[in-house]
């Protein structure tokens, strides 16, 4: 496996210019044309596109089902505060949760596999589109059948809340689902100086946004994670005047079908009663996105492993009432999903947020030593070296 890391060394320099390139011109979620065709040239590949403006590029002359990792094409609606020279030229857009860095890895470690030559199982590189909003990139890739011919499936994400040099590889339930609501309440609208004249949706929302804090405290098992907050709130433009409606937008999160099910009802059971005890009424509606992420206890076992080997802290149990719609692969196949710990205080989606190049050859390496734990696991047969 020598040549292997080797190969993956060489590709390096190489990555680090693509990321940047990839990072001043960030494109927004099913507008990854141009994003795609950047990481394919510098691939060296052309693929039929998948799910829209993703791809999906076998490399590796290996027999057998392939190993898949994902990378994600997709940036952020920020405006970008990091001042270096090779920042966003796209207005309101910005690789502001590492995916840049994840594509330029992937571009490296499937590089370094082509190189390597014989004795490698395939290596199936997922570009995956939509990971930042509805309707999902990986559910729509896993519906085209990307992963018919595939054993295991790998993720890598960056996250500053680990220290550099630290994985987190936890086994079991590593991040919630999640569901879009919005609720809209229709009143009858009126003067404010006249309330009694008018059924008023403001009272209506407010008294349904306090009460739904009763959701999960007063019906969820309090062992069993779940979160139901509301985040957006809109009624009306003027001060003296009631509005005819108003609006709630939140998600439901939860590690527990169960649970997300049972959130789901009482959600529109609070938000219809409370509306029309008020006289106003309810409607909701429910977008459901991904489910509960759920890593392979064997497969994260062996990359645990593995990562031991190359130096790796992996003592870090990272689990969060985040989501990913990574969880779409790992419902079909064996999967796991590896945080990796990034320089730099700023979090996920600010605008700062600015891995450095240490991180891009950290993802790099978390994903090749996956990759071939993966494969051991899998059942090829592999002699790796313990020193990349």
């Amino acid at each position: 496996m020598d040549d292997l890391w080797q190969a993956l060394e060489a590709e390096l320099p190489a990555a680090r210019e693509l990321r940047r390139e990839l990072h001043r011109h960030p494109e927004l979620s099913g507008s990854e044309s141009a994003t795609r065709d950047r990481v394919l040239a510098a691939l060296g590949q052309s693929a039929v596109p998948v799910a829209g403006t993703g791809a999906a590029v076998r490399v590796g002359d290996g027999a057998g089902p392939s190993i898949a990792v994902r990378a994600e094409l997709d940036a952020l609606p920020i405006d970008e505060r990091t001042g270096v020279e090779w920042a966003s030229e796209s207005p309101g857009v910005m690789h502001a949760c590492g995916h840049d860095v994840h594509l330029a890895a992937l571009v490296a470690v499937a590089r370094a596999v082509e190189r390597a030559g014989d004795g490698l199982p395939p290596l199936l590189a997922l570009f995956q589109p939509r990971e930042e909003r509805y309707p999902s990139g990986a559910r729509d890739m896993v519906g085209q059948g990307v992963l018919d011919d595939c054993a295991a499936v790998i993720g890598v994400h960056l996250h500053p809340g680990l220290e550099p040099g630290v994985v987190a590889c936890s086994a079991g339930t590593v991040n919630a689902s999640a569901d879009e609501f919005t609720i809209t309440v229709t009143g009858h609208p009126g003067h404010a100086g006249y309330p009694h004249l008018a059924q008023d949706p403001v009272v209506a929302i407010a008294s349904i946004v306090v009460t739904l804090q009763t959701a999960v405290s007063r019906n969820v098992d309090p062992m069993t994670p779940a979160v139901l907050g509301v985040s957006s709130l809109h009624a009306g433009d003027a001060a003296n005047a009631i509005p005819g409606t108003a609006t709630a937008r939140g998600t439901i999160r939860a590690y527990d079908a169960t649970a997300r099910d049972l959130l789901h009802h009482r959600l529109t059971t609070i938000a219809r009663s409370v509306a029309d005890s008020l006289g106003c009424t309810a409607h909701v509606d429910i977008v459901r996105g991904e489910p509960v992420l759920t890593n392979d206890a064997a497969l994260a076992a062996a990359v645990t492993t593995l990562l031991g080997t190359q130096g790796f802290d992996t003592s870090a149990d990272l689990r969060s009432m985040g989501a990913d719609d990574f969880s779409y692969f790992a419902e079909q196949v064996p999967s796991v999903m590896l945080f990796v710990g990034a320089t730099g205080n700023d979090m996920l989606h600010s605008p700062a947020f600015l891995p450095d190049d240490s991180d891009l050859t950290r993802v790099a390496t978390t994903m090749l030593t996956t990759y071939l734990a993966a494969a051991q696991t899998t059942g090829a047969q592999l002699v790796i070296s313990a020193t990349p």
